[in-house]
């Protein structure tokens, strides 16, 4: 049994000495655990419906008893549908990016400084989501507007399947609301860019030539105080033969604000590259989730209504402020759901 398997690599102390090597030896187990632990409950939830179907069907049953039998096939036929999707889920092919760290560009568009405030509220969303997934994140280029927000914002995100969570985020994202600006009290239309971008390892990301690179420094601004650069630490990477740009001021080393620059232009290349390929191999069909085009209005969030629509699968729900609070879990789950049936629904076309 595969399961088994694992259980013995995980226990092998030489595994610990190859950090890479474990972490997907232990992201495998977890994921088998998880499948034996559904086709257990499963099978358990059989055995419980053919015992309360052999109860109803004894003769001389009393009305309490027969009741109690008639429940339980209810909530058991419930919990086999249920179990069932998530086992058919769970074996579907797996992106493997879906693993990996992210990197989240939030940008404004049209709407000027309102675009900015909601590009900054879409930061503070993303920021608590993170925070109740216990993921670490970390700002790796701001560039704030006058009135608050940001005009651009890259962060990274670090734990466990946040690419996989994440992903569905990339396009555009349209507010409706009356901006703090408006002394009219009119409802405006502002929206921004979002761009999630897996996290490239070593053994993936691409070999850049320094040739093609242009790296110049620069002071980082920021908003005063302790965290602002006193030395010309920031640090802007141009990919030449693309005009790709990737920028770093998180950390007042220039060293590490080079590599954490240079990990993000590999990433934007990566994703290139794999838009271009998917365009050639999917020009005819446009997936349910996630084209990964950033024109795409992929959702509305309509403050006077309280409401949040995702066009992509046509889900509305009411609690516009929660969802800003970082409560993204239906939404992230729903569209989770939606591609799962969509890939389910192409291996029936296909078999």
């Amino acid at each position: 049994m595969r399961l088994t398997e694992l259980d013995a690599h995980l226990a092998d102390p030489a595994l610990s000495q190859d950090i890479q090597r474990y972490r997907s030896v232990a992201r495998e187990q977890a994921e088998a655990a998880a499948l034996v632990q559904r086709l257990a409950d499963y099978e358990q939830r059989e055995a419980d419906l053919a015992a309360a179907r052999e109860l109803l069907a004894q003769p001389g049953q009393d009305a309490d008893m027969a009741e109690m039998a008639r429940e339980e096939i209810t909530a058991a036929e419930a919990d086999l549908a249920r179990l069932l999707t998530e086992l058919q889920t769970a074996l579907l092919p797996k992106d493997p990016d879906d693993a990996r760290n992210a990197f989240v560009e939030i940008r404004a568009g049209t709407g000027g400084d309102e675009s900015a405030l909601f590009a900054g509220d879409l930061a503070r969303m993303y920021l608590r989501f993170c925070e109740r997934q216990g993921w670490r994140t970390e700002v790796l280029s701001e560039n704030a507007s006058d009135l608050g927000g940001y005009k651009e914002l890259v962060l990274r995100v670090e734990g466990p399947a946040v690419y996989g969570q994440l992903k569905f985020e990339s396009g555009g994202h349209r507010v409706q609301r009356v901006p703090a600006t408006e002394s009219q009290g009119r409802i405006h239309t502002s929206a921004c860019t979002v761009a999630v971008l897996p996290e490239p390892d070593e053994a993936t990301e691409i070999t850049l030539n320094p040739a093609d690179l242009r790296i110049d420094t620069f002071r980082a601004s920021g908003a005063g105080g302790q965290h602002v650069n006193k030395t010309d630490s920031a640090i802007r990477v141009t990919h030449l033969p693309t005009g790709l740009v990737a920028e770093c001021q998180d950390d007042r080393s220039q060293h590490r604000n080079k590599a954490k620059a240079l990990a993000v232009l590999q990433a934007r290349l990566r994703d290139r590259e794999r838009a271009e390929r998917e365009a050639k191999e999917a020009a005819h069909r446009k997936s349910l989730v996630g084209t990964g085009d950033r024109s795409d209005r992929i959702r509305t969030y309509n403050f006077p209504q309280g409401r949040l629509t995702d066009h992509r699968i046509n889900l509305t729900l009411y609690k516009l402020g929660a969802v800003m609070d970082g409560d993204l879990g239906d939404v992230v789950g729903a569209l989770q759901a939606a591609q799962a049936q969509d890939q389910l629904a192409a291996l029936e076309g296909a078999a």
